[in-house]
């Protein structure tokens, strides 16, 4: 195994199962992130219609969002987002505010991003 991937484990040993799948999660839309690099000409300039679901976690909220407005410059989110997702899985903020507050800030880049368009 490689340095990173033993690091990984150990941090990963000394959560609790749920604090795992949030780690799994999040590592998965860092992967989904990374990989996903659409041609500029094939993104859309209107946000696509993805519906919130009734229960949600704040990493698929962040990949349904992401999702929903690809034409945004997902390296300046992020640093606002992260705060927010850092600030679920280390201080235990609840989900349903995160994710509202997920919500407007994505709302939020999305006129900045129609502004700059004009």
């Amino acid at each position: 195994m490689s340095k990173l991937t033993d690091n990984l484990q150990a941090l990963a040993e000394k959560l609790s199962p749920d604090e795992q799948k949030t780690l799994l999660d999040y590592a998965e839309y860092m992967v989904s992130r990374s990989t996903h690099t659409p041609a500029v000409d094939s993104v859309s300039n209107v946000p696509l219609d993805i519906l919130r679901p009734v229960e949600e976690t704040v990493v698929a909220a962040m990949k349904r969002l992401s999702q929903t407005y690809p034409m945004l410059n997902m390296d300046k989110l992020l640093h606002d987002a992260s705060g927010l997702m850092s600030d679920h899985i280390m201080k235990g903020r609840e989900a349903l505010e995160v994710i509202d507050e997920l919500q407007v800030l994505f709302e939020k880049h999305y006129q900045e991003y129609i502004d700059e368009s004009k």
